[in-house]
């Protein structure tokens, strides 16, 4: 027999169905026209329907789509360009809702276990909302409570992702999606398991153990459950605040950036998948915080390899092993002429490192970092008429080199990249880079099959 709990479960989902599926309909319908009876969609116009649709839901569809944005491979540029208008400003949910949430979580005696509690939430997002609460030894901290009913909603948009990506996949068949979903439903999967992301905020804190200038939250774990995170409260401010300030403060702050996220990457094979302008702030010396880690990412150490196999193949113009690269990377099959197309993008994504010189990261097209190049890669993908299978791994690794590179180009950071990123790799060793790895991800109990 159904319980009562199954019952609402299965009522919530069906009736996220219906709303998404409404969206996902009308897109069908008008893609369907387009390459069928040779109807003009009108797709910017579409696209901002589309969107409004998206952000009216939340949830996690609306993050799925501020993603599928800063992969340009992934969704015509008209939409790309309207999803990334998406914020994360769900309205939070109400102080009676929130007390049960919490009672819960923590028990009927939750308002004991702490000194204060604001139950008006500060910042709403996608999958939760965060309070700011006291402990009984005076410190400040951040509760980062989930939504109800959150695996329902993931389950349903995404299987209205699916039915997107199958519609775009009838209509353009340059980018092959299979792998893209994949790897959004795993680390979507991921995100509601606060106990994980706990973990994940310790291994942080650990591999940045050494940077004296970016800050991780400390995690308080009598107060932390799978579905609340309990962490320290890091004051600053909006990164966006120091776009005036002098060049010597937007270097630094850059360059701290720019440690945050490549430290774990290149010694530990982990990276932060969602370089999100929210999930990170700058303290008054400029030194940075870094939170939010519900999408993180671990490579295997031959990823990491490539990645700098890559480099040198670009140094060098050795398409062997530039192949070999891709390869590694997990791209199968690809001819000639897709390899040329796949350097040009990546002569893009490394143009900063391969100059030895001090040089903006790039410039904005259309508001979108990297959109030119993409779509000139896409319509050359398109005109071959085989499809790239785009490998999992590739997917956040594309994302936080575009949204770091938007985080300096905000900045206007003018910095030797090259000199910074060839410091970075400086006796990169894949066999020692594993056992790194291996030693923090069991100290923290991180299980992954890579």
């Amino acid at each position: 027999m159904t319980s009562e709990k199954e019952k609402n479960s299965i009522g919530n989902r069906m009736a996220r169905y219906g709303r998404v599926s409404t969206t996902m309909a009308g897109l069908a319908a008008r893609v369907a026209g387009e390459k069928y009876l040779g109807i003009d969609i009108k797709r910017d116009d579409h696209a901002r329907q589309l969107t409004e649709a998206l952000g009216n839901l939340k949830g996690p569809l609306m993050k799925v789509g501020q993603i599928l944005a800063t992969i340009p491979e992934a969704l015509p540029p008209e939409y790309a360009n309207d999803f990334l208008t998406l914020q994360s400003n769900a309205p939070p949910m109400g102080k009676s809702f929130v007390r049960r949430r919490i009672k819960t979580e923590l028990g009927a005696d939750w308002q004991r276990k702490f000194k204060e509690f604001d139950q008006e939430a500060i910042a709403a997002a996608s999958l939760g909302q965060v309070h700011k609460a006291v402990t009984h030894d005076g410190q400040n901290i951040a509760c980062k409570l989930q939504y109800p009913d959150m695996q329902s909603a993931i389950e349903a948009d995404l299987n209205q992702l699916k039915l997107l990506f199958s519609i775009y996949g009838r209509y353009d068949k340059s980018i092959k999606t299979d792998e893209i979903y994949a790897e959004l439903s795993e680390r979507l999967r991921e995100e509601l398991n606060y106990t994980l992301e706990a973990k994940y905020e310790k291994l942080y804190a650990y591999m940045l153990r050494d940077e004296a200038n970016v800050h991780v939250p400390d995690i308080i774990d009598d107060l932390s459950t799978s579905r609340l995170l309990s962490s320290t409260w890091l004051e600053g401010e909006k990164i966006l605040n120091f776009k005036g300030a002098p060049l010597e403060d937007r270097n630094q702050i850059a360059m701290n950036m720019f440690r945050a996220w490549y430290v774990p990457l290149y010694y530990y094979g982990v990276i932060h998948g969602d370089p999100h302008l929210g999930n990170y702030s700058v303290r008054e010396d400029h030194t940075i915080n870094l939170m939010d880690f519900g999408c993180v990412r671990v490579f295997p150490a031959s990823f990491v390899g490539a990645v700098i196999d890559l480099y040198r193949s670009l140094q060098n113009n050795d398409i062997e092993q530039s192949v070999h690269a891709f390869e590694t990377w997990g791209f199968k099959d690809i001819t000639k002429e897709q390899v040329e197309i796949l350097i040009e993008w990546a002569r893009f994504l490394y143009g900063p490192i391969l100059e030895d010189k001090i040089r903006p990261i790039g410039e904005v097209t259309n508001g979108i970092y990297g959109r030119e190049i993409a779509e000139s890669v896409h319509t050359k993908l398109k005109k071959l008429g085989s499809g790239v299978q785009i490998p999992r791994e590739f997917v956040f690794m594309d994302r936080a080199a575009l949204g770091l590179g938007s985080v300096f180009l905000h900045l206007k950071a003018e910095i030797n990249w090259y000199q910074v990123f060839n410091e970075m790799i400086e006796g990169f060793d894949e066999k020692t880079l594993h056992q790194r790895q291996a030693d923090a991800l069991e100290k923290f109990d991180i299980a992954q099959s890579i």
